[in-house]
C-alpha cells in the first residue's frame, strides 16, 4: 500500500481532530478509561500516525485541558447570566458540575494523572500551563463578578481544586477517607467556598 502524503493542512486537522475527540471520550468516560487506541482509531489513523502527534497520553491530555478552558468559562458566563438563578446558586452550580465533572461533560484530572503529566512537562511547558491555568481561575473569578488579585486568584485555584481533587480520590486513592458522606463534605466545602468568594466580591466592590 502506498504511503500516504499529508500535507501540513491535513496534519493541522488532524491533530485538531484528536484534541477534540480526545477531549469528548474524556469527559465522558473519564480521562483514566480512555485509551489512546480508542482515539486514534475514532479519528481513523493508525496508532504510529498519532504518536507523530503527541509522544505520549499525557501530552494529549494538556491539550485537551487547554481545549476545554474556554469551553468552562463560557459555562460560568452562562450560569450567571441566568436569570432564575441567584449568585449564589449560579456559582454553587458551577461548582457542583465541576466537582461531578464526569456526569457534566467536564475533564477533571485525578492526583495520579497530575503526577503523570507534572513528570512529563518541561520547565517551559509546566510555566504555560501555569500561567494557562491562572488565565482560567481568573477569568471564572471575572464571571462571579469578582475584581481579582493574582493571590486571590491563586487560593480561588486551590480550594476549588481541592475539592474537586479529593472528590476523585475517594475511595481508590484515599481509602481511609468515609465514603459515605462524600457528598455531604462536598457540599460543606463548596458552601465554605461560596462563602468565601461572598466576602470577596463584597471587600471588592467596596475598595
Amino acid at each position: 500500500m502506498p504511503r500516504i502524503a499529508y500535507s501540513d493542512e491535513d496534519r493541522k486537522r488532524i491533530r485538531a481532530e484528536l484534541v477534540r475527540v480526545g477531549l469528548e471520550l474524556m469527559t465522558k468516560q473519564g480521562i483514566q478509561h480512555t485509551t489512546v487506541e480508542q482515539i486514534y482509531k475514532k479519528v481513523g489513523i493508525s496508532r504510529t500516525f498519532f504518536y507523530s502527534f503527541f509522544p505520549t497520553k499525557e501530552d494529549l491530555i494538556v491539550e485537551t485541558l487547554y481545549l476545554q478552558q474556554p469551553k468552562i468559562i463560557e459555562f460560568a458566563g452562562r450560569l450567571m447570566s441566568d436569570a432564575d438563578l441567584s449568585w449564589r446558586e449560579a456559582v454553587k452550580r458551577f461548582l457542583y458540575a465541576c466537582c461531578y465533572g464526569e456526569k457534566n461533560g467536564i475533564a477533571v484530572l485525578t492526583v495520579e494523572e497530575q503526577q503523570l503529566i507534572f513528570r512529563r512537562l518541561s520547565k517551559e511547558s509546566y510555566a504555560v500551563f501555569r500561567e494557562k491555568q491562572m488565565r482560567l481561575f481568573g477569568e471564572i473569578l471575572r464571571c462571579f463578578g469578582i475584581k481579582a488579585e493574582r493571590e486571590d486568584i491563586e487560593l480561588f485555584t486551590n480550594i476549588s481544586l481541592t475539592v474537586m481533587v479529593i472528590r476523585r480520590a475517594v475511595p481508590d486513592t484515599l481509602p481511609l477517607f468515609v465514603t459515605e458522606a462524600m457528598d455531604d463534605t462536598v457540599n460543606f466545602q463548596i458552601n465554605a467556598i461560596v462563602d468565601a468568594l461572598e466576602k470577596m466580591r463584597d471587600k471588592k466592590s467596596t475598595e
